[in-house]
């Protein structure tokens, strides 16, 4: 083979390559293509894979078969309760006819202006017939579904499908929404106040009725005490009674050298009393030492009160025995109570008076 036929045969496969690279092309899956010819559409392709066109005579425009977003500026809006809303509305669209698309608008850009547009004359006519409430809180998805009905129907002549439409922001404006909000601190602050004023009332109720009851339970606590308390005492003057009675004069002495003991206990007591004192009757008797041996006479009795020691001596020298023997039962009584106290005090003296000697008990 010479070199002109190879050089031929090289120029013709060259040529078939640039041909073929300008009649074939590929649509992906994402894509949808139109082949146009001199603007004339030809034939609309929409499954992925190679598709061909005359080179050099016909075009292919590809568009985009994914969910396309179209984001619109915040726009102020006035519900049917005259209140001003800022909403802030997105949508989301694909497209569906090519053709259509590509003989209304064109380009995605012009499709997204003129959605706009359309998104904002239905974000106006829903929402100006719904309430404040409804937007904010009660119906958005029932009023965000009617927006998308209305724009599909708008859309539809530009071979476009309106997927989705939400309203991603919808508030008051700022100057409202500061005086709405002072507006619901102050009712908050009203409410508050009279839920504190019920709760005070019903504590000070239950206090109330809690200190009646607490005042009734000390009262019957105080009674049946003071009770159990006079029982007490009744009990203790009746063992004393029984006890005194058993022997007074024993007694006697014995609580007035408690008597002794606590009115003379601490080293500084000062006492100014008269020597012949019902205090000191078991003190100070000077013939108590040679009397108080002496023995007497069965049933002679202690002075009286008030006597001195002289008038009762003529007692106490009466009791002797006429032969000098000491009486019977002389060192059970006489003995025994001064032998418990002091030696000089004489054995027979008069009990203290109950008064007095509680006084000095106490």
């Amino acid at each position: 083979m010479n070199k002109p036929v190879f050089g031929g045969i090289l120029l013709l496969i060259a040529v078939g390559i640039f041909v073929a690279y300008n009649a074939l092309f590929t649509v992906h899956q994402t894509q949808q293509a139109l082949v146009l010819q001199f603007g004339a559409t030809k034939r609309q392709i929409t499954e992925p894979g190679l598709a061909w066109k005359v080179p050099f005579v016909q075009n292919v425009v590809f568009f985009d078969k994914r969910i396309l977003d179209l984001d619109s500026p915040a726009q102020e809006v006035i519900a049917s309760d005259q209140k001003r809303l800022v909403v802030d509305a997105f949508a989301r669209y694909r497209i569906n006819n090519a053709l259509r698309f590509y003989q209304s608008v064109g380009t995605i850009n012009i499709a997204n202006s003129r959605l706009a547009t359309v998104l904002n004359s239905a974000v106006r006519r829903v929402l100006g017939e719904a309430s404040f409430t409804a937007v904010v809180r009660d119906d958005r998805p029932q009023l965000m579904n009617r927006i998308r009905e209305q724009m599909d129907e708008e859309a539809d002549k530009f071979g476009i499908d309106v997927v989705d439409v939400r309203i991603r922001r919808a508030d008051l404006p700022e100057a409202n929404s500061q005086a709405i909000f002072s507006r619901m601190q102050t009712a908050r602050q009203r409410e508050a106040a009279e839920i504190r004023a019920e709760g005070e009332e019903a504590a000070r109720r239950i206090r109330s009725r809690a200190d009646r009851t607490a005042t009734v339970i000390i009262a019957e606590a105080s009674r049946e005490s003071e009770q159990v308390r006079g029982d007490g005492d009744a009990a203790r003057a009746n063992i004393f009674a029984e006890a005194f009675g058993q022997d007074p004069e024993f007694f006697s002495f014995y609580r007035s050298m408690q008597a002794y003991e606590a009115g003379i206990a601490s080293g500084d007591t000062r006492m100014v009393l008269s020597p012949k004192s019902e205090f000191f009757r078991y003190f100070g008797n000077s013939r108590a030492g040679t009397d108080a041996n002496l023995p007497r006479a069965p049933g002679a009795g202690a002075p009286a009160d008030g006597a001195s020691e002289d008038d009762a001596q003529p007692n106490a020298d009466s009791a002797v025995a006429p032969n000098g023997d000491e009486p019977a039962g002389a060192d059970a009584g006489a003995g025994d109570v001064l032998t418990g106290g002091d030696a000089s005090a004489p054995a027979d003296q008069p009990p203290l008076p109950e008064s007095g000697d509680g006084a000095l008990q106490q």
